[in-house]
């Protein structure tokens, strides 16, 4: 009877792997740094679908997240040398993405002007709702809407928020990422992090109780 090997011996291996392309990473970084086309074009084709994928998701938009591909591998090419390795490449390679991300954000025409405060709950001074009852939008979306429409609802109400604000709901709720890490690639602390995070799934919550006829609050 065959045993399959399991546990350790899987962990060992894949730590190995890990170490091993982590070498050669570090390898092609240094060889980007002498100036190697090869080597830069190894490096643009192991991280540019993560790159489009990060930008897509905040942008939202083909267009945009092509642009911003061309605008982090570009700044790579000219800030590799700044790279000491502090850090993984990656997460270095992130904080350029969301730092040209954002920009392009900032730079777009907003069509209307959104009040955050609008659509965040108010409060009497003992701390009760101002409005009651406090609608329970998350029963009410399984019944009224398609899964298409919801997410079409989300998506306009995340382009509504702030940029900062947007980044860190994307980076939390869709890719997962801790505040610690959301707070390195956006260069905000912990606290910071965590009241973006509760305001902007504030705002989400209320919008969607608004497109929903209900009141925000």
């Amino acid at each position: 009877m065959t045993v399959g090997l399991r546990g350790p011996t899987g962990l060992v291996a894949a730590s190995a792997k890990e170490q091993t392309s982590y070498q050669e990473e570090r390898l092609l970084i240094e060889r980007v740094k002498a100036g190697e086309y090869d080597a830069f074009d190894a490096i643009f084709r192991r991280h540019v679908n993560k790159v489009y994928r990060q930008a897509f998701r905040l942008t939202g938009n083909e267009t945009e997240a092509e642009e911003v591909v061309q605008d982090v591998f570009l700044a790579v090419y000219e800030k590799i040398k700044s790279f000491r390795g502090d850090s993984a490449f990656s997460t270095w390679l992130y904080r350029l993405t969301m730092n040209v991300a954002i920009s392009k954000l900032r730079r777009r025409k907003r069509s209307k002007e959104v009040s955050i405060e609008d659509y965040l709950p108010r409060f009497q001074e003992d701390g009760h709702h101002l409005v009651r009852p406090v609608f329970n939008w998350g029963d009410e979306v399984d019944l009224r809407l398609e899964k298409e429409e919801l997410q079409r609802l989300i998506l306009e109400a995340l382009n509504e928020l702030p940029p900062v604000d947007k980044a860190v709901i994307v980076q939390s709720d869709l890719e997962g990422l801790s505040n610690r890490d959301i707070g390195d690639a956006l260069g905000l602390t912990i606290p910071a992090v965590k009241a973006r995070l509760h305001r902007a799934r504030l705002f989400l919550r209320g919008r969607l109780a608004t497109s929903l006829g209900y009141s925000p609050t």
